[in-house]
């Protein structure tokens, strides 16, 4: 594990250039006909940070011992930080960031029409705990009966420990592989979101549906996945390996998940006669009626 050190310099620049920023009027104080700068007083920082005017002064001047996490969070608070500027100052005072607010599963519409934009790609929005909040026609024709967005069953790790049929759609060689690509990034997500009910609800609902998670989960393995080799089995077109690139969306936890095809295979073909077919399912030939 790296461990952060504080970056007493630019810290101190950091503060300075933030306080400046900030007008009295902004956090409720009267600017008085003898104020020469047009932001706060060191003082007036301290104070609305709850901390010794002492204190922050050294902090300015590159000389303050390292600042607690509750002490970053009231000067984030008394500055008007951004969220992106209060990470900032967590990482200069060598801290990591506070913890993202927890997903709510609303989609932006510029990634509901960047999967509109993908034809030919199978594409998926999911979030940190393996919900799929969206995808295009194509991943829906792929992985109709792998997983949906529909409210039950959407999770990925749940119809993977639950659901035979999205076990059916993989190699069985390679089953047990998935449960611990799928157990080790769910604990990742976990660990980030602390107490976090829905973490809970679901982990509650895996512990008693699943002794194969249960077993994996007590191997304490954390892996974040980013990217992987994958085979579907579909039923109308074949084997198709695809290659899995999540990328994360910066506002909250969700991920982009893109299937490509992987170099020199004949993927692209399959999907292209997926494209074509939909989600179609041809019923059995049956006896001539005619």
């Amino acid at each position: 594990m790296t461990v952060m050190s504080i970056n007493r310099r630019e810290l101190a620049d950091f503060l300075r250039r933030r306080r400046d920023r900030v007008r009295p009027a902004e956090v409720g104080l009267t600017p008085g006909p003898r104020r020469r700068i047009p932001g706060l007083r060191r003082e007036e920082v301290a104070q609305l940070a709850g901390m010794s005017a002492d204190y922050y002064i050294r902090l300015e001047q590159a000389r303050g011992p390292q600042p607690s996490a509750s002490m970053l969070a009231a000067l984030a608070r008394a500055l008007r930080l951004s969220a992106d500027e209060r990470d900032h100052l967590h990482l200069l005072a060598g801290h990591p960031p506070p913890a993202a607010p927890t997903d709510t599963g609303h989609v932006g519409p510029g990634l509901l029409h960047l999967l509109d934009q993908l034809p030919c790609t199978p594409a998926q929005v999911l979030s940190d705990l393996g919900d799929v909040l969206a995808q295009n026609a194509i991943a829906e024709a792929l992985f109709s009966e792998v997983c949906t967005v529909s409210e039950h069953g959407r999770n990925v790790a749940w119809r993977w420990f639950t659901s035979p049929a999205a076990r059916a759609a993989y190699p069985p060689e390679e089953h047990g592989h998935y449960s611990r690509l799928h157990v080790a990034d769910l604990r990742a997500a976990v660990a980030r979101r602390g107490a976090d009910a829905a973490a809970n609800r679901l982990l509650e609902r895996l512990r008693a549906a699943s002794e194969e998670f249960c077993e994996l989960w007590e191997l304490h393995e954390v892996a974040v996945r980013r990217h992987t080799r994958m085979r579907v089995l579909h039923d109308e077109i074949g084997a198709v390996d695809l290659d899995c690139q999540m990328l994360l969306v910066p506002e909250g936890d969700q991920r982009l998940v893109l299937y490509t095809p992987p170099p020199g295979s004949d993927t692209a073909s399959r999907l292209a006669l997926l494209r074509v077919i939909g989600t179609e399912r041809f019923p059995a030939a049956g006896p001539d009626r005619s």
